[in-house]
């Protein structure tokens, strides 16, 4: 019976580079929610003319990211908090573009501005990659 246990377990256990890969998706929703309430005034600067309330969008998208990141600590909400990470990043990118568009407006780096958008697609990856089924085994990702 031990054999059968250890087995399960042995599933279970994430991939290195999935762990990774977790682990990153993380620390970027964790230190990126904090950076919501630590430099507000340089996000709200971020937020699209067209977006109302760019103060409160800026608190409220950090509590999200922050809930997120939380979320992706619990095997039982992983799953979940992926997908509303995931969500969250398609619904940010539009603050990205136009922190693109007004490139001069900010002191960073153009190519970095540029590189970033790119980026995103990437990190849509990992935060699907690191948080549902392992397709090839037909189990969830695993705990960590």
């Amino acid at each position: 019976m031990q054999y059968f246990s250890d087995e399960r377990q042995r599933r279970q256990r994430m991939r290195p580079w999935r762990k990774a890969a977790l682990v990153f998706v993380f620390l970027w929703f964790f230190i990126g929610g904090f950076a919501h309430f630590v430099f507000t005034d340089a996000e709200v600067r971020i937020v699209p003319s067209y977006v109302p309330w760019p103060h409160e969008a800026v608190l409220v998208t950090g509590v999200l990211e922050l809930l997120g990141a939380a979320g992706l600590i619990w095997h039982a909400t992983r799953r979940a908090a992926g997908w509303g990470l995931f969500l969250l990043t398609i619904a940010v990118t539009p603050a990205n573009i136009a922190m693109l568009q007004n490139a001069e407006s900010f002191d960073v780096p153009y190519a970095l501005l540029v590189a970033r958008l790119p980026f995103q697609l990437v990190l849509l990856w990992l935060i699907v990659w690191s948080t549902t089924m392992d397709r090839r085994r037909g189990h969830r990702s695993g705990r960590l």
